[in-house]
């Protein structure tokens, strides 16, 4: 409103047929009318009193173009022309982002059906002890795979990157798991190695979590032979979105000592990117979700890459989130950016990011600024909050080319 007021003032000044008395008393009801919306804020009630700074700061600048000669000659130009042809802008990227959607949600529809409504799956839990460990166990990652449509899921690469070595070399038992993540479940493959010349009895993986998961698949106990080998599957069910740690020990009867021994093992961090999933939303309804969340985590930014829409790339790529602000990616105009993200859990939670970031040139060009998470939840904000540091603290680690 306080613009819009500002800008009738400055083209009725413009014009030559109305009389300056008149633009003079448009302007002093202009001023009184933006002097009101600002007591207005100030006498308001706290919940929605957020956004106050920024609005009496704009009020005031509108204020100075109205009075001040000097910052009338400096932002005319910017509020009658400049802002035009911005926002103009800005309807031509929002138009060519909803003909690629339109786009790629038509060739989605054409696309052939990878899976039968009456195509079989497995369900671990339900089946008998007698055949957990025949050769239907083998086929539950395809199952999995071919019901959600995640075709790499058995890919070579991607197991590896979810490895973890539980113990040492030196342990008289080694093992590690393979960690595989299918929405709500997570199952573990741990391999166990017998490095000694003696049998072990009663050997068991005892399991504990840390955070909203619950194992619901405990491994059972066995007989490993001298320097054999065996895998041992567990199942763990997760129910919220956080980050989770996943320890234990190794409990076995040496046959030859007849003792009690315990191996102690390594913890699994289970990352939140892997419940996190793209996803859109309008923007009136970010604007709902972000003033109804509380939960909200401030991360200062902190990073050597120097370049604003490689930046605002890098943090959308490293959090598996949407951009929903519209913006050239052929050049970079200006040395202020603000964007906001979006993204939903395979539990139906949102995750709100907004991403202020601004290169001053005083500071050696280097990017300054703030990311704010917000959600439901405490998980969600915690997590990314140290998803985006570790990354960032990454970024400064690598050594220049």
């Amino acid at each position: 409103m306080a613009a819009s007021l500002t800008k009738l003032c400055l083209r009725a000044a413009e014009s030559s047929t109305i009389a300056p008395t008149k633009v003079k008393s448009m302007t002093a009801s202009a001023v009184l009318a933006m002097c009101g919306i600002v007591k207005m804020a100030e006498v308001t009630v706290a919940a929605q009193r957020t956004s106050l700074a920024d609005c009496q700061e704009r009020v005031t600048l509108c204020v100075r173009a109205l009075l001040d000669p000097a910052a009338q000659e400096l932002l005319k130009k910017i509020l009658l022309t400049d802002g035009r042809e911005r926002f103009a802008e800005f309807l031509k990227i929002t138009k060519e982002k909803e003909l690629k959607e339109a786009k790629k949600d038509s060739e989605e529809k054409n696309q052939t059906i990878s899976t039968q409504a009456d195509d079989l799956i497995h369900f671990r839990q339900l089946k008998s002890m007698a055949v957990s460990g025949g050769d239907l166990d083998l086929d539950d990652g395809a199952d999995l795979a071919r019901a959600t449509g995640y075709d790499s899921a058995g890919a070579l690469s991607s197991e590896l990157s979810h490895v973890y070595q539980l113990s040492g070399f030196a342990d008289p038992v080694y093992a590690e798991a393979l960690v595989t993540v299918h929405d709500y479940d997570i199952v573990l493959e741990i391999l166990v190695m017998n490095r000694t010349p003696n049998t072990l009895a009663n050997l068991t993986v005892e399991l504990a979590t840390m955070g909203d998961m619950k194992i619901v698949e405990r491994p059972q106990s066995y007989n490993l032979g001298p320097l054999d080998q065996m895998t041992i599957r567990a199942s763990i069910k997760v129910s919220s979105t956080e980050t989770g740690h996943i320890f234990g020990t190794i409990v076995y009867d040496d046959a030859a000592s007849h003792e009690k021994c315990y191996v102690n093992l390594n913890d699994i961090h289970m990352d939140i990117m892997d419940y996190i999933r793209p996803a859109t939303c309008t923007d009136e309804a970010f604007r709902s979700m972000w003033a109804e969340f509380e939960w909200e985590n401030k991360v200062a930014i902190s990073t050597s890459i120097t370049s604003l829409l490689e930046f605002l790339n890098h943090i959308v790529s490293s959090t598996n989130m949407s951009c929903l602000t519209p913006f050239d990616s052929k050049a970079e105009k200006g040395s202020f950016l603000a964007a906001n993200l979006y993204a939903r859990s395979v539990f139906g939670e949102d995750a709100l990011v907004n991403v202020s970031v601004e290169k001053k040139d005083d500071n050696d060009g280097k990017l300054a600024g703030y990311i704010r998470i917000r959600s439901k939840t405490q998980g969600i904000a915690l997590s990314l909050g140290d998803r985006i540091t570790s990354v960032q603290r990454g970024l400064l680690e690598q050594p220049k080319q």
